[in-house]
């Protein structure tokens, strides 16, 4: 059985690593500004296996509207423009030969609004796992053995003062994307 400190520390570990996934799914978001973030989630067939975009090119943004992808082995061109036209993030590579550019559109107000209701979507679901995680920790808090009830108390109440810690630290991640998309 485990204790409360070891309860506690448990409970901030995975509150922590569904706030990494919130930043995670939300650097994805395509703000005003290119950002080589917005490729992360693509995938190029190469020679037969899958690799993350950024493990068989290097991603540079020369000015604020354009990405430059350019693969470290040539035949990557094609795999990694693929990716990118399937991809579901409405990107058009323009390969050069050896590199592959992509200029960023202007984003619209509609589009703002799109990519806000998306970050919005992002952060519910980081506030919901933060709220499971706080279950599984009371339910641990009742499971402690040899504490009265005033500990049990005691207990519950910090697994809720580090809950709401994390939902803050959530919609402060929220606040700070919804500024940079309609920034």
């Amino acid at each position: 059985m485990a204790d409360m400190k070891t309860i506690q520390a448990d409970t901030r570990e995975k509150m922590g690593k569904a706030i990494e996934s919130l930043e995670n799914n939300l650097s994805v978001l395509r703000t005003g500004r290119a950002n080589p973030g917005i490729l992360k989630k693509i995938v190029v067939d190469y020679y037969g296996s899958t690799m993350p975009i950024d493990q068989v090119a290097s991603i540079t943004t020369p000015d604020a509207r354009t990405l430059v992808i350019t693969p470290w082995d040539r035949g990557a061109l094609n795999p990694i423009e693929k990716a990118i036209r399937d991809s579901d993030l409405g990107l058009n590579p323009n390969n050069k030969g050896d590199t592959i550019f992509i200029s960023l559109p202007m984003l619209t107000e509609e589009r703002r609004k799109d990519l806000v209701k998306n970050a919005k979507s992002y952060s519910e679901d980081a506030r919901i796992a933060v709220r499971n995680i706080r279950k599984h920790a009371l339910d641990e808090v009742k499971k402690v053995e040899g504490i009265g009830d005033d500990e049990i108390k005691r207990g519950e109440a910090d697994v809720q003062k580090i809950t709401d810690e994390f939902i803050a630290r959530v919609d402060q991640t929220f606040q700070k994307k919804e500024q940079e998309i309609l920034g």
